[in-house]
């Protein structure tokens, strides 16, 4: 029972920060994104952006521009990747509705705005609210041979207009603007882009659009789903999931030693019955599987009131969030729970398996058993 509980326990909170962590994730990349297969820009004919604009699932597109760049307010600099978007971009990502401070307007060429992570916003002692004076961004020149000279980066002044708060990775490196701008920072040229951002339909199939683009734009173009995105960071939490499943899996296996004590003792008390029944013509398969009934009757209670204990326990931790986090510094103050039928399903057949185990031996002995009436 407890083994059980533990399991769908664990299972469902592992769920809970993953949707989390995804939901967060998702709220940064975008459904689908298209980058070039070598070096960091390519080029977009206005003919290709027609044809992505009429796939089959597309519902918005943007194009954005990203670089490297330095970020000064007096003594305070840190090194930021500034995103240059346009203006279907807070439709293709809802960047927006993750600001804490300011507001999302990212200004024009000529007077350029910021929009800014929070991370990036306490290293430079920013108050996008308050500020009175623009901060300084140095951006590389990619016409120069030397990086490292005077000629070797571009600088311009832009006034912080907002901040945002999504998750450390991006709020600490992020920063966003108007694409015009970065775009003449880095002397791109009219139809050069480095990424296409693009938000599907509710009825769209991922995989299917991913194709359809994929054989659009050709071999020199990369289409990436969320999920391929953050490949290492998916990949990282199912595996961290799985393990937590196995230890909580070696635990149900100790438990099930209980079981087969139970079942050995059943067998001892029981071997005047077991006789009696093989002088009545009982065959060794019914004897075991009479002990074998015994072993998935014991995993029947003990794993079902296990379910309903942990059913018990999420509900009351989704309803009431009794079990809290410490710290005080995250997103949410609870630990986040999310019952899924998979774990369920998962978890009926590990006890079941562990049963089978278990109650094997004992009933496997008792139909050997070589007993005599007489005593």
């Amino acid at each position: 029972m407890v083994g059980t509980a533990a399991l769908i326990i664990v299972l469902s909170v592992f769920n809970g920060f993953e949707d989390l962590v995804k939901g967060l994730y998702a709220d940064f990349y975008a459904d689908l994104r298209i980058t070039p297969q070598v070096g960091k820009t390519f080029v977009l004919t206005p003919k290709q952006i027609q044809q992505i604009q009429n796939t089959n699932g597309v519902a918005f597109y943007s194009l954005t521009a990203e670089e490297k760049a330095l970020l000064v307010n007096g003594d305070n600099q840190s090194i930021v990747f500034v995103k240059g978007v346009d203006s279907s971009f807070t439709q293709v990502n809802p960047v927006q509705t993750h600001l804490i401070r300011g507001s999302f307007n990212l200004g024009t060429i000529q007077k350029p705005q910021l929009v800014v992570g929070a991370g990036i916003e306490n290293a430079l002692g920013l108050d996008v609210e308050k500020s009175l004076y623009p901060v300084t961004l140095y951006m590389p020149n990619r016409q120069s041979a030397n990086m490292l000279s005077a000629e070797g980066l571009y600088s311009f002044n832009a006034m912080p207009a907002g901040t945002f708060m999504i998750q450390e990775d991006f709020d600490n490196k992020y920063v966003f603007t108007n694409l015009a701008f970065v775009k003449y920072m880095l002397n791109m040229a009219a139809n050069t882009f480095s990424a296409v951002e693009i938000k599907l339909t509710k009825t769209a199939n991922t995989q299917q659009v991913q194709t359809e683009l994929q054989h659009l734009l050709g071999n020199s173009f990369k289409v990436q789903t969320r999920y391929q995105q953050n490949e290492s960071l998916y990949t990282v939490m199912e595996v961290e999931k799985w393990v937590i499943y196995g230890i909580l899996s070696i635990i149900l296996i100790i438990a099930a030693f209980n079981m087969i004590g139970a079942l050995t003792m059943l067998v001892l008390e029981k071997q005047k019955d077991i006789t009696v029944l093989k002088a009545l013509g009982a065959s060794d398969g019914l004897i075991q599987k009479i002990f074998l009934t015994e072993g998935f009757l014991l995993a029947a209670v003990g794993g079902g009131a296990g379910m309903v204990l942990a059913l018990l326990i999420c509900y009351i931790q989704i309803k009431f969030h009794l079990v809290s986090l410490g710290g005080g510094t995250f997103i949410i103050d609870y630990y986040p729970v999310k019952l899924a039928m998979g774990d369920f399903v998962l978890v009926i057949a590990t006890v079941f398996v562990i049963a089978l185990l278990a109650a094997w031996f004992p009933a496997f002995k008792a139909g050997k058993e070589k007993l005599s009436l007489r005593s």
